[in-house]
């Protein structure tokens, strides 16, 4: 059952499997975004923290330590054994996500559902890595191994904390590395739960390390961190590009990014309204529009264009807003008053340009950052709103005549992370799959994102995958070991 005053028991930096103060003493607040009010101070990690944490990670992972001596069935069971705590403490996370992060409590418990299943997919890919054999050329028996990088930062966002983090931890784990995770500032309280459930679960000293803290301080010592063979990082564009810079003049460590994005989705004239206008709903509300695939830019032929804006209103004005814990409540907060500031600031922007304010655009209550579900019309693609990303619940309805025009505007991004297309036709369909430059593309669905399959993005919006095997691979190397035959000489 959510909790709206669940007990906040872990606030300090995790590491060694030891909860401890910040060597500098400092704590940083986090806030409830449905009252703007704390919750509670947590350890402020900087770059001394993260020395710590690394050297407690690059200890856990010596050859003789018990974390790389440990069959890979094991680490695949330590990874279920972390999920079944999970589903005994599924309230107690979600209560904790909803408070920190202001996503109603349904809509938590869905992603602490999700996380368990993202555990458990990993957990059963651990003894399944394997390298090939080798048919060379030459008296050689060839093979490949592969083989854990070492240890890895991980920087994770606000959007979904916990998500992110099983994201991140299960192909890590998996592979056999050690981790320095930092959780976003806005939104630490999950991160440390799991710290203490991976203790609880029986993973070895030092394998996982939680050092919470800001951007510039704890994120960049672990971007620059000489003895980090990886960081995996998902956040904006501009913090990517941080990071790829620190990785590069420092040890020139792996990186993989799951960056912005402004997703196109297009709504063709044969498709049902009704369904394609509730699809769009769905594509740019979720998560009170704080959703990286978020389909923000939404073509819609010209022929149903005035009915589609219409219902897509309706929908809109019906969405209820309010207070994570109230039954009923589908929209929460936005994350920080930051966040807040920022999205009205484009709204204000988008009437100003002279899009068409159709519903929302408002503020709601007296307290915390709720922002109604906002619908612009007559949106152009030179305008504000159609370029840059809000990350708000703000959709832009587009007019559009031809597919190949809608392609063409679609492509026309700096972004590429995911796009829709809703139409009964599969010969558009597929078209538009094959043409648009996005990692992911969903038909007649939207929000499609499964742990079997990968994610990630073209362009800006980031480099290398998540989830699937091709996460997996991000945190493995490979060996190639060649014996010439006969072995003996």
């Amino acid at each position: 059952m959510a909790n709206p005053n669940q007990e906040i028991k872990y606030t300090k930096i995790f590491i060694n499997n030891q909860f401890v103060d910040a060597v500098s003493g400092k704590t940083f607040p986090t806030v409830n975004p449905s009252t703007g009010k704390k919750l509670a101070d947590i350890a402020e990690g900087d770059k001394a923290d993260v020395e710590l944490a690394v050297k407690a990670a690059k200890t856990a992972f010596v050859r003789t330590s018990t974390w790389r001596q440990m069959d890979a069935s094991a680490r695949g069971a330590l990874l279920w054994k972390l999920s079944t705590l999970m589903e005994r403490d599924a309230n107690v996370l979600a209560s904790l996500e909803s408070l920190d992060n202001g996503k109603p409590f349904p809509n938590a418990m869905y992603d602490v559902q999700g996380s368990i299943k993202t555990f458990r997919y990993y957990a059963g890919l651990a003894d399944k890595v394997g390298g090939d054999t080798i048919p060379s050329d030459g008296p050689h028996f060839t093979y490949t191994r592969k083989e854990p990088v070492g240890v890895v930062g991980q920087i994770i966002p606000w959007n979904y904390p916990l998500a992110m983090l099983a994201w991140k931890w299960g192909p890590a784990l998996a592979a056999g590395c050690t981790i320095v995770i930092k959780p976003a500032e806005q939104t630490p309280l999950t991160a440390l739960y799991m710290a203490a459930l991976s203790k609880e679960a029986g993973f070895p000293d030092g394998v996982i390390n939680v050092v919470p803290g800001y951007g510039p301080t704890a994120g960049g010592a672990i971007s620059s961190h000489p003895e980090i063979r990886k960081v995996a990082f998902t956040g904006s564009v501009e913090v990517g590009k941080i990071i790829m810079a620190a990785a590069a003049t420092s040890n020139l460590k792996k990186v993989s990014l799951e960056l912005g994005g402004k997703s196109p989705l297009v709504i063709c004239e044969d498709a049902n309204v009704d369904q394609a206008a509730m699809i769009a709903y769905m594509a740019v509300f979720e998560n009170q529009g704080q959703c990286c695939i978020a389909a923000t830019r939404t073509f819609v032929h010209e022929s149903i264009y005035d009915q589609f804006v219409q219902k897509a209103s309706e929908l809109a004005k019906a969405r209820k807003v309010g207070n994570p814990f109230t039954e009923g409540t589908v929209h929460g907060p936005q994350i920080d008053d930051t966040q807040y500031k920022k999205i009205l600031g484009y709204i204000e922007v988008g009437q100003k340009e002279g899009a068409k304010l159709v519903t929302g655009g408002k503020t709601v209550g007296n307290e915390g950052y709720f922002i109604e579900p906002t619908i612009f019309a007559n949106v152009t693609d030179d305008m504000t709103i159609a370029k840059e990303e809000i990350f708000g619940p703000v959709q832009s309805i587009i007019k559009y005549r031809t597919l190949d025009e809608a392609i063409e505007r679609a492509n026309n991004t700096s972004f590429g992370l995911a796009a829709g297309i809703v139409t009964n036709d599969i010969n558009k369909a597929l078209t538009f799959s094959h043409a648009v430059e996005a990692g992911s593309v969903w038909v007649n669905t939207y929000l499609a994102v499964v742990n079997q399959a990968p994610f990630g993005g073209y362009k800006q919006s980031g480099i290398g995958r998540e989830l699937g095997k091709d996460s997996l691979e991000g945190y493995l190397e490979t060996k190639s070991v060649s014996i010439r035959l006969p072995a003996k000489i």
